[in-house]
């Protein structure tokens, strides 16, 4: 096995290590410099945990190169350098967080001024990940010590990595008592405080989406642990901070008070969308909710409610008046101006705000008239998929949702029966239904004169038909019928033809079929992002699942048609007709390789040779025939002096069948060929059989017919005396000679060659088993097998 061979090459390094003056670069220009530092090599371990080395190692990632070396290869050390100390070695790991010299040159790095270069930060970023990570106790005491640790970080947040080093700290740090010190002293730090004064239009658009994301991150994360760890008292500090009445106002301030930033708005709008979250989907049908704990923990906080409603009426202008953006001209037109990411992201502010369904946000949405401001952009704006997907959550969530409890509800029965006021506002301020059916009108008539099906077609038929499902079977039914009756005569027959007339025929067209229709439903749930992927059940033995749902099997429904007996009978007859005609054809036809056995002609049927008064055949002819290649086919065939069984021309194993063979000698019967013509004057019996190839001269010319004709005497000599038949074999790498000795008159009446043979023993064996059923005076006198 390949095990017994000590197939280990010595690595290049340890050669190296063995020089007392190699150095560091040396050591790193080696390929496998990496490799055999994760492999733990005693020697390049050692090496690197000599003080000069970490010193070194440690400089390479917090040092600007030098600008004198190729681009190339500028960064080639420092990325090597990042690579061997984050190659998660306990002995480097352990010498690099408990040297307090090499933290404090690696800890530098932070006083650099901005910007840091990006991609040396995401060095440092990457070392001090790991240390937090491995010794957390030692990186969070020595870090608390730095005065400047949390300003510095601020200071440059717009850089990526120094914000996924601050989220590390606040995921990578165990055990959670910990986190939680760590956690309380960030929050001391105003850490909080000062990400919200980095989103103002003063800032950069890299600080902006840093600071902001970072927030959402904080949010997000301090969410999670909450049910992750279960039975802590302790509250989230920074969590609370942030849901802070004032901290919320100070980032609405930091947009309304000051110039229209674009960037600055949609950074502070992600971090209010992040906070009217009521629930983290990555738990929903995966985790039961913690005991003492409930999914309207994460409802919305009333103090942030109660921030944003002042400023509504911001949001609201925004929309009427957005950031300056330049006139852009598309191939379907000139959008003068455009959407843009600020109303977007304000139009998903008031889905976000909807959801929450409180009377005093429905309140000021509707004195505002905001909802039909978002009306009149989807109308207007046809080709804005993003915006219309969001207009149509709204009018959902409207059509959809029970009343909002008001506050102070002295007679809550009176409150219920006045309905939703957002439904109310929706019919008859903004006059949703002729809405719908005048711009259905207006796209029919634009396609009609061979113009585009607009672009909003689609959520228009959703939301038409939301609406007569609420009506239908909605909490709202009631209302919305009373609404819908109010209308105007005209409106409200438009309303009914609508629904029975284009809305049902392109709902018609728009049906699929039922089955594939239910497996979409049974398949594409609320929780198939969180659920995609492989249960643990399905490599388990059937034997060991005990609780396999079968409430699936019950709503597949299908028929088999059992009555296939006809078919069936048609089916088999044509198997039959067809597999008959091909056995019929296969009986005609001769097989060309079955081996047929060796048939002599007797006496009286031979043809006597022309020009000869004796009847004895001419032998010569046949031996000629034998020992010419069967696969070639001669030109000579066509000389009325030979003729050959052409049933099978292609057959290596059919013999020649000579009836008579022509200008015998009448007193020899020996075959003359002086007039024979061969195919080629250099080669005329040349054969195209490997073996033949390298049979000896006697086996290509044993009775020699290309030699020179002897006299009639030797003629009548040589008929009887006998011949060796010699034939040089191949037995894999090595030739063999194989020899019968046989008179002619024998070997004329028996020998056949079998070229398809690969074993040309058995050939001659062949010979002499034929011999045996020959007479006495046929067989020459032969009595013993020459073959063992």
């Amino acid at each position: 096995m390949f095990w017994k061979f000590d197939l280990h090459t010595t690595s290049h390094i340890d050669t190296l290590l063995e020089k007392e003056d190699v150095t560091l670069t040396e050591v790193m220009d080696e390929d496998d410099v990496l490799q055999e530092c994760k492999a733990q090599n005693h020697k390049l371990v050692d090496f690197l945990l000599r003080p000069q080395c970490m010193e070194d190692l440690v400089t390479f990632i917090t040092e600007e190169p030098s600008t004198d070396v190729e681009e190339k290869v500028k960064y080639k050390y420092p990325n090597i350098s990042c690579e061997l100390l984050t190659s998660d070695v306990s002995q480097i790991n352990d010498r690099l967080g408990e040297d307090e010299k090499l933290l404090m040159k690696l800890y530098g790095f932070l006083q650099n001024d901005p910007p840091l270069n990006p991609l040396l930060a995401s060095f440092f970023s990457k070392v001090l990940s790991i240390l937090i990570g491995r010794k957390p106790e030692q990186i969070v005491d020595f870090l608390r010590k730095r005065e400047d640790f949390v300003d510095l970080m601020i200071k440059h947040i717009g850089t990526s990595a120094i914000m996924d080093l601050l989220l590390r700290m606040l995921t990578c740090i165990e055990p959670q008592q910990l986190r939680q010190d760590v956690l309380n002293w960030l929050n001391e730090e105003k850490v909080i405080q000062r990400l919200v004064d980095m989103v103002e239009p003063s800032q950069d658009e890299d600080r902006h989406s840093n600071a902001s994301q970072s927030l959402c991150e904080i949010i997000r994360l301090s969410r999670d642990q909450m049910f992750q760890v279960q039975g802590c008292s302790d509250p989230d500090p920074l969590l609370a901070t942030l849901e802070k009445q004032e901290t919320v106002e100070q980032l609405l301030s930091n947009i309304f008070d000051k110039e229209k930033n674009e960037s600055a708005i949609v950074s502070v709008i992600q971090i209010l969308l992040t906070l009217f979250e009521t629930r983290r989907p990555a738990f929903e049908g995966h985790m039961e909710c913690p005991p003492g704990m409930s999914y309207s923990s994460f409802s919305v906080n009333h103090s942030i409610l109660e921030a944003v409603r002042p400023r509504l009426k911001d949001f609201h202008q925004l929309l009427l008046e957005p950031p300056k953006k330049n006139v852009m001209k598309t191939t379907w037109g000139v959008l003068d101006p455009p959407v843009g990411n600020t109303r977007l992201n304000v139009v998903r502010l008031v889905a976000s705000l909807l959801q929450s369904n409180t009377h005093s946000i429905n309140i000021e949405l509707i004195n505002l008239n905001t909802l039909g401001v978002i009306l009149d952009m989807y109308f207007k704006y046809i080709w804005n998929n993003f915006l219309h997907i969001q207009v149509e959550i709204c009018t959902a969530m409207i059509l959809a949702m029970p009343p909002a409890p008001v506050d102070i509800q002295p007679d809550t029965e009176h409150e219920h029966a006045k309905g939703s006021i957002l439904i109310k506002h929706l019919f008859q301020k903004c006059q949703f239904i002729q809405r719908i059916i005048d711009a259905w009108s207006s796209n029919e008539k634009d396609q009609a004169a061979g113009g585009r099906r607009r672009g909003y077609m689609g959520h228009l038929t959703r939301i038409a038909n939301s609406i007569v499902h609420n009506c239908e079977k909605g909490p709202n039914g009631p209302q919305i019928q009373q609404l819908i009756s109010e209308l105007p005569a005209e409106d409200r027959e438009k309303w009914e033809a609508f629904i029975s007339g284009q809305l049902a025929d392109t709902n018609k067209r728009n049906t699929v079929d039922l089955a594939f229709s239910d497996y979409q439903m049974q398949q594409m749930t609320s929780n198939f992002i969180e659920q995609f992927g492989f249960n643990d059940e399905e490599f388990a033995d059937q034997d060991d699942v005990v609780d396999i749902p079968f409430d699936r099997i019950s709503d597949i429904s299908f028929s088999l048609n059992t009555n296939e007996s006809a078919n069936i009978a048609l089916f088999e007859a044509r198997c039959k007709e067809k597999i008959q005609q091909f056995e019929d054809a296969g009986s005609d036809e001769e097989d060309i390789w079955d081996e047929k056995d060796i048939t002599f002609a007797p006496e009286s049927q031979r043809r006597p040779s022309s020009g000869s008064t004796d009847s004895e055949e001419s032998t010569d002819s046949e031996e000629e025939d034998v020992k010419r290649d069967p696969f070639e086919t001669s030109n000579s065939a066509t000389d009325d002096t030979m003729e050959v069984d052409t049933g099978c021309p292609n057959n290596p194993t059919a013999a020649w069948n000579t009836s008579a063979a022509a200008n015998s000698n009448s007193e020899t019967g020996w075959a003359d060929f002086s007039n024979f013509t061969p195919v080629s004057s250099k080669d005329p019996l040349r054969c195209n059989s490997p073996v033949a190839m390298e049979t000896s001269i006697e086996t290509m010319d044993p009775l020699g017919v290309n030699a020179p004709m002897q006299p009639e005497a030797e003629e009548e000599t040589a008929c009887c005396e006998q011949r060796s038949i010699t034939e040089t074999v191949m037995n894999g790498s090595m030739k063999e000679t194989v020899s019968l000795t046989v008179d002619a008159k024998t070997e004329t009446a028996v020998f056949k060659r079998y070229c398809n043979t690969s074993n040309k023993v058995c050939s001659l064996n062949k010979v002499w088993s034929e011999c045996k059923h020959l007479d006495n005076n046929e067989r020459g006198g032969h009595a013993a097998s020459p073959f063992p």
